[in-house]
This record gives C-alpha cells, structure tokens and sequence, in this order.
C-alpha cells in the first residue's frame, strides 16, 4: 500500500489495460514513479512518455484519442530529399480499418516522388508511434506514415522510411547481427533574423544573431557578450543567451518520447547549439531525428527565432555536422568490443572499413547538399580525411574513449550533416558497414598523429572525401552494389536520387551568377 493509499501491483497495471482505459494505467505508472522514486521531477510527464514512446495496436491509438478528447489526426510523412510533410483530418476519419486501408493522397507535387499520372498514393498509419502535438491549438493525434501504392498495396519505392525498414530486415537476414543502433548528433543554428532573395538579376542572404561577435559594437540593446568566432563552445550565461530555449525544447522532446541526455552551446558564433538524444535502432532513430528537427524549429519559432539545420550558414566559422554513433548487437550482445585497436573487435574494424571504402558515396547521401562542402573543407577541423582514430576528429572515423564498457563500445562516422534524409543515410552507412563485414575489408592503419603535422608527402597518402556534391554524386553512380542487397536500395532509387540532385541542386546553384564573383570579376 503506497502512501497514496492505492496498493501497485502487477495486477494492477495489467487489469488497467484489460479495462482498455490508458487513463488508468497512467495513474498507476504515475503513483509507481512516486514511490520508487520520489524525487523525481515531472511526473505529470509520465502520461506525455506514455504516448510518444510506448508501442501499441490500432485499438489502443483509438482509445486514445477518445480518453484525450482529439479532435485530428495527423499523418507525417517524408519525402525523397528528407522534407517532413503532413495531413490532417478529423479523428472520426481514422478508423481501425484506416491502419490497413490508409488515406489518398497526391504525391505529384513532392520533389523527387511520383509522376502526374502516377500520382495516387496512400498515407498507411503507423500505430507503433503516436503523441499530442505539443504546438497546435486543437488537441491533434499524430503518427508516422508510410506510404503505399494504392493498387498494390505494396510500400512505393521513393518512400524513405521503407528503405530503412529494409535496411533493418536485410540486418537479420544476414545473421550478422539483430539489432543496430544510431546515435546522431545533430547540431543547429538559433538566428534573430533571416532574409534571403534569389532574382535574375538581384540575389543576396542575411542572417542576424544577438550572440554574433559583428553585433559587439552595435549601439542599442549591447551589454557585451558576445561569443567569439570559433569560441562558442560551451560558455556560461550570459555569454550563451540560449540556454533557456534548449531546455525548453530538451523538455518538449521529453514530452514526445525521446530523451534528451544533453545540451551545450556549439564552438560557432552566431547561436550554434547541439542537443543529444538517446540512441536507438536504425528506423526508431531516423523517425526521432525528423520529429527532433521539427520540435527545434518550433519551439524556436515560438521563441521569436528561426533554427537552420542547413550545414554551412555562415562564412568563417563551423558548420553544423550530424555525427553518428554506430553499434550492432546480436542477442543481447555488443559485437564491437574486442582485443584489437582501441578496443574494438575484429568485426568492427571491417564495419569501419567498408564505411571508409564506400564513404564517398555514402556521401551523397549523408551529406547530400551543395551547402555541406562548404563544411567539409580540407585544412580544417572538418572530418574529411578517411581514416579512422581513437581521438583524431579530423578523421571520418572516430572511436570513442569515454568508457570502457563493452555495450558503450561504438564507432562515429563524423562526415553526416543534419541536411540529410536520416532514413537513407543511415541505411545507406549501415549497409557499407556490413559490406565491409562481409568482404573483410581491412580499414588501414589509424591516423593518430595531429593531421596539421603531418609532412604534405605523408598527408596526400590519406585519401579524402569528395570537394562537391557533384563528385558524391558520381561516387555514388559508379560504387552502389552494396546498397542494392537484400533489395534495401533499388536501381531506381538511386538513380532518382542522383538525377534529382544534379538537376534541382548542382546545376541550379553552377548556373547562378554568385554575389561574390562581383567582388572578384566585375571589373576585369
């Protein structure tokens, strides 16, 4: 009997959920979190927990929405370049035959999807997942969507989230191992004010931070601190002003199911911020990525500040990387601890080398905007070299030392940016990785020594990432069997993609005039 005078049991909580009231069971994870532990924070959290990050049926997502009074529903989706979309309807739309037989949508109008006498797709909700959305006015159920084709039922072939249910389906089929973990890092700019035209004949961008180190000697609203170019890295307030707006979106991702374990000021001027949150498998970590990206931009937009993912917004200073945390396990058990360099086993280090082989066309994928080679530029701290290493954070391949527990045994690809499309680019890494495993692809020596050292003979020994986007491109067109395997990639796919970004993307940005080819050529 607890102090609440309410006696918890098993039983308790089983017969809450025989009774089909999500309510009750609440209640009773509520008063169970009391006591056992009962200094922590939030409770009133538990039922937000509840719903983004317990799996259930279609029959308890209908509870649901009944016991939280809903009034919508809406169904996230994304698109081939990694844009989340939605659709909302009203809750008495979605029934329990609404999980199979899904909701019509055009797919003509997103960018690389169908064409316009193809267009007739459908929106398949996924019941594993669902929550509040914690910004719109009118109580609104939302839950990821796959999408289908209508006729056949069959998942389409340009939906991303499908390629990551492969991925991880192709994973077991290997007997390799069951389970892979991704941990991201995705860091992000905060700004005051952002304005940007593109015109035949007039183009120009704009960006504005408080905490610019360019704002020290403006005359109203100044008291002085400002961070300095490539000095932002974790300084107390008032230095950091931001401090404040990522606990509140380390709380509203709470709210959602995904748990946040950090947050800090990024080394950028300019409102440079990461927050990191707990890995999980291949597609449960993709889906948190787009649903993080989306409580960044709104709970800054409710701030009155707009949030970039884009890699490189500012010249002169770091760019915005996405690094990612890798591990596979097999029945409960890590596969990456071993007696071999830095601890790990053999098995990783030929996961290490199939991602060095095939990163630069992993590239197009895991760094697939014109912006992220303004990032990943050679001579500085940007990981573009392929090589791996204990401590060296220039190198594509990074092991972390911070513990010494075989499940915290891991790798961390550094050259992902948070431009990408999370559910190709982790496919597409995981897939390298297990090449490598399946070929024994030797990773090379380590590059522990200082890259800045190092004599120019030794440093061009060290082979590189692509300098373009057009060069990942190719990479990626003529090194892609890996990804077909197990039918996680298609032909089409990749193809798609490659056609889609040299036409919309690298051509567009070579055919524009730049304002700084006016500095350089106007009169020549």
């Amino acid at each position: 009997m607890s102090k609440h005078g309410f006696k918890i049991t098993t039983e308790t909580i089983a017969e809450s959920c025989l009774l089909g009231s999500l309510n009750l069971l609440i209640e009773a994870l509520k008063i169970l979190f009391s006591v056992l532990l009962p200094e922590a924070r939030h409770i009133d959290r538990v039922q937000k927990f509840i719903a983004g990050g317990i799996f259930m049926d279609p029959k308890t997502v209908l509870r649901f929405a009944v016991d939280q009074q809903v009034k919508f529903v809406d169904l996230r989706f994304t698109d081939l370049v990694g844009q989340w979309h939605h659709m909302t309807f009203p809750i008495g739309q979605l029934k329990e035959d609404s999980f199979v037989e899904g909701f019509g949508f055009d797919a003509s109008s997103l960018r690389g999807w169908a064409a316009i006498n193809e267009s007739d797709m459908l929106l398949i909700p996924d019941s594993s997942r669902f929550w509040i959305d914690p910004f719109f006015e009118e109580p609104t159920l939302c839950m990821f969507a796959d999408v289908a084709d209508p006729i056949t039922k069959e998942s389409y072939p340009f939906d991303p989230r499908a390629v990551a249910k492969r991925a991880e389906n192709y994973l077991v089929h290997t007997g390799i191992a069951d389970l892979v973990y991704f941990g991201p890092e995705a860091e992000f700019f905060v700004l005051d004010r952002v304005r940007y035209q593109n015109d035949p004949h007039h183009s120009f961008y704009e960006i504005d931070s408080g905490e610019g180190h360019w704002n020290s000697g403006r005359e109203s609203n100044n008291l002085g601190y400002r961070i300095r170019s490539k000095e932002g890295y974790v300084p107390v307030p008032p230095t950091d002003s931001l401090q404040d707006l990522r606990s509140e979106i380390a709380l509203n991702l709470m709210d959602l199911g995904i748990e946040a374990e950090c947050h800090h000021h990024e080394v950028a001027s300019g409102g440079q911020c990461e927050i990191d949150f707990r890995f999980s498998n291949l597609l449960t970590t993709a889906d948190n990525v787009m649903l993080f990206k989306y409580v960044v931009r709104n709970t800054t937009h409710v701030y009155g500040k707009a949030a970039t993912f884009m890699p490189k917004p500012i010249f002169g200073d770091n760019g915005s990387g996405m690094h990612c945390h890798q591990s596979l396990w097999k029945s409960g058990r890590p596969l990456f601890p071993g007696d071999e360099y830095a601890g790990l086993s053999k098995i990783a280090l030929h996961y290490i080398g199939g991602l060095l082989k095939h990163a630069p066309a992993i590239a197009a994928f895991a760094a697939p905007t014109t912006n992220s080679y303004k990032r990943l530029v050679p001579g500085f701290e940007a990981p573009v070299n392929l090589a791996y290493s204990r401590r060296n954070r220039s190198a594509a391949v990074r092991i972390p030392m911070y513990s010494q527990s075989p499940n915290a045994k891991r790798i961390e690809f550094r050259p992902p940016d948070p431009s990408c499309n999370p559910y190709l680019a982790f496919a597409a890494m995981m897939m390298a990785g297990l090449d490598g495993i399946q070929n024994k692809i030797e990773p090379g020596e380590p590059l522990d020594k200082d890259i800045y050292d190092l004599p120019a003979e030794e440093l061009q020994k060290v082979p590189r990432l692509p300098g373009s986007l057009e060069e990942s491109l190719r990479a990626l067109e003529s090194d892609h069997e890996f990804l077909l395997k197990g039918d996680v990639f298609s032909e089409e796919l990749v193809s798609r993609w490659i056609e889609y970004k040299s036409r919309k993307e690298v051509d567009l940005l070579r055919q524009r005039p730049h304002p700084l080819e006016f500095a350089m050529y106007f009169d020549i």
